[in-house]
């Protein structure tokens, strides 16, 4: 009985006291604790954080091992909002912690908030607060009998929702803050050992805004290991900006990213990382220079599928990468730096990445294809004097598959149409190590007029027409140096009009050129074209009012001195070399104005058709030259010959002919430097031009037929001589002027000009004819054996019109001379010598009053003379004035003796006063009779003029008479 009771009262006491226990252990969980965690908590964080912190409610169910929190607002030392939550729940699987683990059966946390800051040293603003509070402690001696193996936690479930995450990055120089809202998570079944049975799953979702972060998958801690699915959706090019502006040199303007990937990630002995199946799509992109707005790429959408990475198998392959409406705006400034290559411009660093690092295993790629669409490329550059703009729309590019192995060959294609007018389209292959390309490129209809700005930097030329065709092929090998390389193909220029830059006159220009074939090699250099045919050419050449020609006004004037004269001149190959097989011409034109002369001189050739054939610059080459064509619109004109080789001494030789140019085309030159234009008559050229390098030996063989000059021109530049007379004695009996003018000189001295020196060589023709005209009747005085100045004077016996011995000839040489050029005049004036004729006539006098004939012997002579003295009033006897005159020697010849009385008696004789006006005409009339009567010379060209007394007397008493020519 008492120990039954005992046994009643001990059962009694223990329920009391488990009860007791109860209710202790209640009143602790449900009140003490709480109210200890409403204290405990603010002050840990006041203690370990500096946060002032408050908490709304806290329950504890001791009985189902849980706590829930009711708000909680936290504020760092600077008064910031730093954590808060509304609720927060979570309970403890009791009957687990039996076998050592620590589950957590639900956790809850209901409109979390958290605000993490990056500092500009990189640290978190929690680690900050926490080391701040919580000086390190001082290190203990490890026991090495503690066990490296993680805790045995358990989370069954965890759930955050409606979660705030504020994210602000103070490490820039522009601190950006992002706001995560809502942040929701759900977590099931997380350990942190390894279960072979089971793995974790999870969910997240975060919104930054648009953006949006999906991470869902399998995890496990213990080894680490997690396989699923994540998305970044959205992410603006703000977000993009802010996190990449350290690694990208340029600013992003606008674009959504989206990424998303299958992913296995494990970390055991080593660790292991795999993507599968990714996504990338890019929408609006706009991408710019750093510290410009405006816009260097613009995308509609780039996708790239198939995504895949290999971390360990050092791996990475995608899909065909898809660029949709890309637009890429490219510019060079006026220093040369293209805006694309500005952020790298000035970077010297050498750093070098070791692409083997952390493995020697090389690293594999494979990208499917590349596909451009609906493109567009925009160039505009201001290093030219004037600015371009270039511009591609319509961009298609076609890639094959592109990896690792460069030596592979890839497949290409693309077209695109040129802004400007124009298509392009490139297809072939290409291998990027070592490099070669295989491309076709065909041009059409490409509008030439878009490059001026690049002609102008070369030529002072604009473009107003012309259009490109070129179809080929292009080859390029880089596997040695140098590169190497063919272009085989076709090429046409259509509609070509090039004018001077200054002026609005058509300067070059053609119908078609057109190239077939053409091979071109690069090293060595060398360009080899079957037939050129050049369609239609115009060319249009103006000699300005300062002596300068338009064509010289094409070259721009540079600073480069004696460039040219660096090469050697020795007979090696050059360094580029050329062929034509031929250069076909039809109807071809060339106009010709010189403004240097007033009325300003116009001419054109045209209808020139004709072929070169056999051009280069390699010796021994002998081309030929055929060219037929028309002047001045009536005459015809031919150019035949041969050309050796270009650039080289070797000697060419070209015949120009022209026949039945009209010369009043002419009169402005005649007006300039003969002082008349011309009415009338043709002109032939031959001209026989041999070249030796840069030496000129010419012969310049000029036929005016019929010439005949019109009204005086008043010319600074003409000749002073009678022109006309000049250009009479020059001409035949026909009328035609016919001679040849040498030229020689160096075609490379500034001071030689062919043309010039032809025409001055032909003025100062005229005028030595002018001036010398009796020189000028050439083979006639020479048959005479006379000169010419034998020619232009006559000599008569004084006091006779009798002419002297031999004078005869003269005037039959004079007289053929007429015959032969009609437009001649024969000037003829009458004159004596007063002292000599006045001689001659008192002599003449003498002999006919003593009946002295001039023919009778000189004995008889004397006689008479001896009789004439005795008989005259002389008061010297005959014999004292023989002695006289004979002197102290006594000696003294018949012919004396005839002389000393014959001057002795003539001064008893008068003269009547018209006596020698008498002998001056009768001479100038008997020689007027002798031209018309004896050498049959028409009366229109022999003038007689008014007689004088100027005539010039020999010193054998001969009187000469000077002829004068003219023309009619």
């Amino acid at each position: 009985m008492v120990a039954n009771r005992t046994r009643r009262l001990s059962a009694r006491n223990i329920s009391i006291a488990v009860l007791v226990l109860v209710v202790i252990y209640a009143l602790v969980g449900f009140l003490a604790l709480p109210w200890w965690l409403e204290r405990e908590l603010p002050e840990r964080l006041q203690r370990h954080l500096g946060w002032q912190a408050e908490i709304g409610d806290v329950g504890v169910n001791p009985f189902v091992m849980s706590v829930e929190v009711l708000g909680l607002d936290a504020e760092d030392s600077d008064g910031e909002p730093v954590l808060a939550f509304d609720r927060l729940f979570a309970n403890l699987g009791v009957w687990r912690l039996v076998t050592g683990t620590v589950a957590l059966q639900n956790i809850e946390l209901e409109e979390p908030y958290i605000r993490l800051d990056l500092l500009d040293d990189y640290s978190v603003n929690v680690a900050r607060d926490w080391l701040a509070n919580n000086p390190p402690a001082e290190e203990t001696a490890s026991d090495e009998t503690t066990s490296d193996e993680p805790a045995r936690l358990q989370f069954d479930r965890v759930r955050v929702a409606g979660g705030e995450l504020l994210f602000r990055d103070f490490s820039q120089e522009s601190p950006e803050e992002f706001r995560v809202a809502p942040l929701d998570l759900a977590l099931n079944d997380l350990a942190t050992w390894p279960r072979e049975d089971t793995d974790s799953n999870y969910y997240l979702l975060a919104v930054v805004g648009t953006q949006t972060i999906e991470w869902e998958g399998d995890l496990s801690i213990a080894p680490l290991y997690s396989r699923g699915f994540i998305k970044l959706g959205g992410v603006t090019h703000a977000t993009l900006q802010h996190f990449l502006k350290p690694y990208l040199p340029y600013r992003l303007h606008d674009g959504r990213v989206t990424l998303s990937s299958d992913y296995e990630l494990q970390s055991a002995e080593e660790f292991l990382l795999t993507t599968a199946n990714g996504q990338l799509n890019i929408e609006n992109l706009g991408l710019g220079l750093a510290n410009s707005d405006d816009l260097l790429l613009e995308t509609d959408s780039i996708r790239v599928g198939e995504i895949s990475f290999g971390l360990n198998s050092r791996e990475a392959s995608s899909g065909t990468v898809t660029i949709d409406g890309m637009n890429l705006s490219l510019h060079r400034d006026p220093e040369g730096l293209v805006n694309l290559l500005k952020p790298f411009q000035g970077n010297t660093d050498d750093e070098q990445t070791d692409g083997s690092a952390g493995s020697n295993m090389p690293f594999r790629w494979t990208v499917a294809g590349l596909e451009v669409d609906n493109s567009s490329v925009s160039w505009r550059d201001e290093q030219p004097q004037t600015e371009a703009k270039l511009s591609l729309t319509d961009l298609n590019i076609r890639v094959d598959e592109l990896s690792h192995q460069l030596e592979d060959p890839v497949n290409y294609k693309a077209d695109a149409t040129l802004g400007g007018g124009g298509h392009l389209m490139f297809n072939g292959q290409t291998t990027p190590m070592p490099f070669t390309l295989e491309a076709g490129i065909t041009g059409s209809d490409i509008v030439l007029a878009q490059f001026e700005a690049y002609f102008n930097e070369a030529a002072n030329l604009n473009v107003r027409d012309g259009r490109l065709n070129v179809d080929g092929n292009l080859d390029l090998d880089q596997q040695q140096d140098p590169l190497t390389g063919t272009f085989s193909g076709t090429g046409e220029v259509a509609s070509l009009d090039l004018r001077l830059g200054d002026t609005e006159e058509r300067l070059i220009g053609w119908q078609t050129l057109r190239l077939q074939p053409v091979e071109y090699n690069v090293a060595p250099a060398r360009l080899e074209i079957g037939t050129v045919t050049l369609a239609g050419p115009t060319v249009n050449v103006v000699r300005e009012g300062d002596g300068g020609y338009n064509l010289q006004r094409i070259v721009r004037s540079t600073s480069t001195e004696g460039s040219a004269g660096d090469s050697s001149a020795d007979d090696s190959e050059p360094e580029f070399i050329f062929r034509i097989g031929q250069v076909m011409l039809e109807e071809g034109a060339i106009s010709y104005t010189d403004r240097t002369l007033d009325p300003t001189f116009t001419t054109r050739f045209d209808r020139l058709r004709g072929s070169v054939t056999g051009l280069s610059n390699v010796a021994p080459q002998q081309g030929k030259v055929s060219v037929q064509g028309r002047a001045g619109d009536v005459a015809s004109m031919t150019l035949d010959g041969s050309l050796a080789a270009l650039g080289t001494d070797d000697t060419s030789e070209l015949r120009l002919s022209m026949e039945n140019l009209s010369l009043p085309m002419l009169s402005p030159y005649f007006g300039r430097y003969l002082g008349y234009g011309v009415d009338s008559g043709k002109l032939n050229l031959d001209l026989d031009y041999k070249f030796s390098g840069s030496t000129i030996d010419a012969g310049n063989t000029v036929v005016l037929d019929r010439l005949e000059l019109g009204q005086p021109v008043p010319s600074d530049q003409a000749v002073s001589a009678p022109v006309k007379l000049g250009l009479a004695l020059l001409r035949d009996s026909d009328g035609v002027i016919d001679i040849n003018i040498p030229v020689s000189g160096d075609l490379e001295s500034p001071d030689f000009s062919v043309g010039q020196v032809v025409m001055n060589a032909f003025v100062n023709l005229v005028a030595k004819a002018a001036t010398s005209p009796f020189s000028m009747l050439g083979s006639i005085v020479d048959m005479a054996g006379l000169s010419g100045e034998d020619l232009g004077r006559i000599s008569f016996e004084p006091g006779q019109v009798e002419l002297a011995e031999g004078e005869n000839a003269k005037l039959e040489a004079l007289g053929a001379a007429l015959n032969d050029r009609p437009s001649l005049v024969l000037n003829i004036r009458g004159a004596v010598a007063p002292q000599a004729d006045a001689r001659g006539l008192r002599r003449q006098r003498l002999f006919d009053q003593a009946g002295i004939a001039e023919t009778a012997p000189p004995a008889k002579r004397i006689a008479r003379l001896e009789q004439a003295y005795s008989n005259s009033d002389n008061l010297a006897s005959l014999d004292a004035f023989r002695e006289n005159v004979a002197g102290e020697d006594g000696e003294l010849s018949q012919a004396q003796w005839e002389q000393a009385l014959v001057d002795r008696l003539i001064t008893d004789i008068d003269l009547p006063p018209q006596a020698l006006d008498n002998l001056a005409s009768a001479r100038g009339g008997w020689l007027r009779r002798q031209m018309l009567e004896n050498h049959d010379v028409p009366e229109s060209q022999v003038f007689l003029l008014d007689p004088v007394r100027d005539a010039s007397a020999k010193e054998d008493g001969k009187v000469t008479i000077d002829f004068e020519l003219d023309a009619r």
